[in-house]
């Protein structure tokens, strides 16, 4: 038995073969494909069914790589050498890294405490910089001025799935946290209105994907049927930041996991005062269970609650009036404050605040009048219908004032901006893992891009860029690589605009460190 090597295009391969003789002749039978050679003297392979591995001809044995082992860059065997890339992308790394240690958080993402620090500052950068899948980071990293930042980063393939999978990991998520919420103290506003601290906004969103583990389940979502995981949010009302994440199987409902969120939030050492949810989190049962912790809360309710339907009933009739009008994002809205019982016993005392929306009446008015057309139906018989258009009603435990209730209902969008962020800018999505381990891992990674790109969003407010358009005019910024030192191109016009929001000059050289 031996290993026949072959070159295709350059890449060395290797079988197991076992020589047969058949009278004068030598024939070759029982042959098991080893895949690419990584490292002939150690016998080390690659191949898509076993990954990397070991392989030792004289006991006929498989083996692991240790953990440690560095798979060295593809180097095709060609008749012509390749020439070293001596000019790489630098803006876009060089500003992130930057950000990162002088902002603070990147003492929270050390935290985590992967084995192979910069690794973890490399894939971090990559989920943040990129929009290709995990499989391309490595070539990212051998163009990208992150091959000399971080010298040491394993960014193959199987070396990241294991970085997930220990990235995910209970452990390293609450050593994550727990320097994270001290970074959001650090940077807390000294005041907030109405008097209401520490408030969060909870919401959830569906992660379609055809990974088959235990957490992928159909789901039905306002009528749209899916094979998901759900994936749970919880931001800082005044600073609009991801705070905390949870998961669950894409067919758990969003009315029972709010309160185990909330228990998840105080073992982590964040006492919620103020909550705003979406319809989907309030039942009577939730209620008790928050006002029984403390918590108050705001939500809008949904028309089959008895709530609902008394203060429509009672006050609706008399809604429009000149006490009631609010202006709100250029829009005539009536606000009625209601005192009402709530909780399974109607016990508990709260406020509900009956709406009525006059730019979302007319649209829905022109909606509803073109079915009674299609449908032949007379004016009394929408009228009823009509008076109910652009109505809701939302729920407190608080008074609140009725110029400051839409304002504050409505800073639950910044959560909907927090899941734009990670399904576009911070890639979470398409769900492309192996298993439910590296899934955890690529939400951790995910989330901390979010918080990220949120925070630098913030700084860019006041500019003409967006962090997309910033990383990709940054993107083009090179650095010639000497033996010595690096030297930058000159930065354009958006380049130093860029630099400048972060309060940052671009160097002209960069002496290289001994690796």
């Amino acid at each position: 038995m031996y290993i026949n090597y072959n070159t295709v295009n350059g890449i060395e391969y290797g079988t197991l073969t076992n020589s047969v003789r058949s009278g004068r002749k030598v024939g070759k039978s029982d042959r098991v494909y080893l895949g690419r050679v990584i490292d002939k003297e150690r016998g080390i392979f690659k191949s898509r069914d076993r990954g990397l591995f070991t392989y030792d001809l004289k006991t006929n044995t498989f083996g692991s790589v240790p953990a440690e082992y560095e798979t060295p860059s593809l180097q095709r065997k060609t008749k012509y050498p390749r020439r070293a890339a001596l000019v790489v992308s630098f803006g876009d790394v060089f500003l992130l890294d930057e950000y990162l240690r002088k902002s603070g958080l990147q003492q929270a993402v050390d935290a985590i405490g992967y084995r192979n620090p910069d690794t973890l500052k490399a894939l971090l950068a990559f989920y943040i910089l990129t929009f290709h899948a995990n499989c391309h980071a490595e070539d990212w990293w051998q163009l990208t001025y992150a091959r000399y930042l971080y010298p040491k980063a394993q960014m193959a393939s199987q070396r990241i799935s294991e970085a997930l999978a220990d990235i995910g990991s209970e452990d390293a998520k609450r050593r994550f946290f727990r320097e994270y919420l001290k970074f959001l103290e650090a940077i807390r506003p000294a005041l907030v209105s109405e008097g209401i601290d520490d408030g969060v906004l909870i919401d959830s969103s569906g992660l379609p994907n055809a990974v088959h583990f235990p957490l992928t389940a159909v789901n039905n979502h306002n009528g749209v049927i899916s094979q998901e995981v759900r994936l749970i949010y919880v931001v800082q009302q005044h600073t609009g930041l991801p705070l905390f994440f949870r998961y669950v199987a894409g067919n758990v409902i969003d009315v029972s996991t709010i309160t185990r969120t909330v228990a998840e939030l105080k073992a982590n050492g964040v006492n919620t005062k103020f909550a705003i949810l979406d319809a989907g989190y309030y039942t009577e049962v939730n209620a008790d269970a928050l006002i029984d912790a403390g918590i108050s809360f705001m939500a809008r309710l949904k028309s089959n609650f008895k709530v609902y339907q008394r203060a429509v009933k009672n006050y609706l009739s008399g809604l429009e009036s000149k006490e009631n009008a609010v202006i709100y994002n250029n829009r005539l809205v009536y606000v009625k404050c209601i005192p009402c019982r709530i909780g399974k016993k109607e016990d508990k005392p709260a406020y509900a605040y009956l709406c009525k929306d006059m730019a979302m009446r007319h649209e829905q008015e022109k909606k509803l009048i073109e079915r009674a057309g299609d449908e032949s139906l007379s004016g009394a018989d929408i009228f009823d219908d009509l008076q109910k258009q652009g109505v809701f009603v939302l729920i407190t435990t608080r008074k609140v004032s009725k110029d400051k209730l839409l304002p504050l209902y409505y800073m639950r969008d910044q959560v909907e901006k927090i899941f734009e962020l990670c399904k576009q800018d911070g890639k979470i999505l398409p769900v492309n893992v192996e298993n439910e381990n590296t899934f955890r891992g690529h939400l951790m990674m995910t989330f901390i891009a979010a918080a990220v790109l949120k925070l630098m969003s913030d700084k860019l407010s006041k500019t003409s860029l967006t962090t997309e358009s910033m990383f990709m005019i940054l993107h083009e910024q090179h650095a010639l690589v000497y033996d010595e030192e690096f030297i930058t191109t000159e930065p354009v016009k958006k380049m130093n605009e860029a630099y400048k929001a972060f309060t940052l000059r671009c160097p002209e050289t960069i002496t290289r460190k001994a690796t």
